[in-house]
């Protein structure tokens, strides 16, 4: 009987370290935000799904129609195995079956890549710290949103970026060395000309070991400035309480993004800019949104501090119907009185491109004319401007929609050419 008793007590013991260790993987919080871009159907959510196991078009219409519409995010977690020290995202080995130990955690920003989402895709580029630019090997490269892309991030400053050649399953050894030289062509003179360009089958996950040592490699972990004034962008919004749901037991609503800098805490009493539009005595004014924040959620786990890194979720105490339907994308949380600037006409010194890419013909582009709309995109705001003065690099923009950011960011500009929105520049508030 009390040997029976010794072994029980043993059996609990290792099935408590066991639930210790699970419970501490589960709180890996990510580190470093990495984007997925590429022109359409190139495998970008096929990638994330491989390593996450998550299908970031959750939508009803992005399921029926087989593409990513909005900003997907999935978390992983890169492991090293201890015996053949090769990477992977499982905890066994799947090449020598050992075990594998923690590297750090990641967050993945699915960006669409359909031509009239660009505005979408320029929305994801302001939260990420590296990027991942998925070529398919059986298409000719460059196509239009591969080009239109590449040069967003170049705009929007992410210089970390690793080049996957996707669906090397599909094509013959000749094609494959084809692809990879038209790569090479295509990013040369580009802030990618220097990028790593890693052949894989995101379908079949063959190299994924060695795109995960790339991430390793080549999108560090940035230092993040956690006294500075916290600055949260978000790129999505919602009520998360189902039809029906009794009043009394309804939680507040969400915002979600990313927290550039600095801490918050759950109890936090924030502000939210540009906040609520409003008529007052016949005049259009915005008003700012306070709360408090009730909750504090990285993928999928609770905390009650949040620093930067990784996408996340803060649970507020607003009225679920402020939040509901993507409402406050584009806006920023902080706390009160110490929030960037709300702007509602830009003086900006501009840099345009030399050419209009993204679309089959190259276009010249020519210089920005007085009472012409421009598209903005800031932080994760989107607006359109008239220009009210141009001359040579400098413009003045009266912005239907006020933007908040602070005034060292880019700010990147879009004209309407045909019947879209196409990148052309980006410029700096003067």
């Amino acid at each position: 009987m009390p040997r029976k008793k010794k072994e029980t007590q043993e059996i609990k013991k290792e099935t408590k370290k066991k639930r210790s260790k699970k419970t501490s993987e589960k709180h890996i919080f990510p580190e470093v935000n990495i984007g997925t871009i590429g022109h359409i159907a190139h495998g970008k959510t096929t990638l994330v799904y491989q390593l996450t196991g998550k299908k970031t078009q959750e939508h009803s219409e992005e399921i029926k129609r087989g593409l990513t519409i909005r900003l997907g995010y999935a978390d992983f977690i890169i492991r090293k195995c201890k015996k053949c020290k090769r990477y992977t995202v499982k905890k066994k080995c799947e090449y020598c079956k050992g075990e594998t130990e923690v590297v750090r955690g990641v967050s993945f920003v699915d960006a669409p890549g359909h031509e009239t989402l660009m505005a979408t895709m320029l929305t994801g580029a302001a939260t990420m710290d590296g990027a991942i630019l998925v070529i398919a090997a059986n298409e000719p490269c460059p196509q239009p949103q591969t080009k239109e892309h590449l040069l967003a991030l170049e705009i929007s400053g992410v210089k970390n970026i690793i080049i996957v050649q996707n669906k090397i399953d599909l094509v013959s050894q000749e094609r494959a060395k084809e692809s990879y030289n038209e790569i090479k062509q295509f990013v040369k003179g580009t802030i990618a000309e220097n990028a790593p360009i890693i052949p894989i089958s995101a379908q079949y996950g063959a190299n994924i070991d060695v795109l995960l040592e790339t991430i390793e490699k080549v999108i560090p972990t940035p230092k993040r400035d956690l006294k500075a004034e916290p600055i949260f962008l978000i790129a999505r919004s919602f009520d998360v309480n189902k039809p029906g749901t009794n009043v009394l037991k309804m939680h507040g609503g969400v915002v979600g993004g990313i927290l550039k800098q600095g801490k918050l805490k759950v109890g936090d009493k924030i502000e939210i800019l540009p906040g609520r539009k409003i008529e007052k005595e016949n005049k259009t004014i915005w008003e700012p949104i306070f709360s408090k924040i009730d909750s504090l959620n990285v993928g999928g786990v609770s905390t009650k501090e949040l620093v930067p890194g990784g996408s996340s979720g803060i649970g507020t105490e607003l009225d679920p119907s402020v939040t509901k339907s993507d409402s406050l994308v584009g806006q920023v949380v902080g706390l009160k009185d110490k929030m960037p600037p709300v702007w509602y006409k830009l003086k900006l010194k501009v840099n345009l491109l030399h050419r209009v890419v993204g679309s089959k013909e190259e276009l010249e582009i020519h210089p920005l004319r007085t009472n012409e709309p421009l598209m903005i995109n800031a932080w994760t705001a989107r607006s359109v401007g008239i220009i009210t003065s141009a001359h040579k690099d400098i413009i003045e923009l009266n912005l239907k929609l006020p933007i908040c950011i602070s005034k060292d960011e880019r700010i990147v500009i879009s004209r309407r050419i045909g019947q879209k929105w196409r990148l052309v520049g980006y410029g700096v508030i003067i």
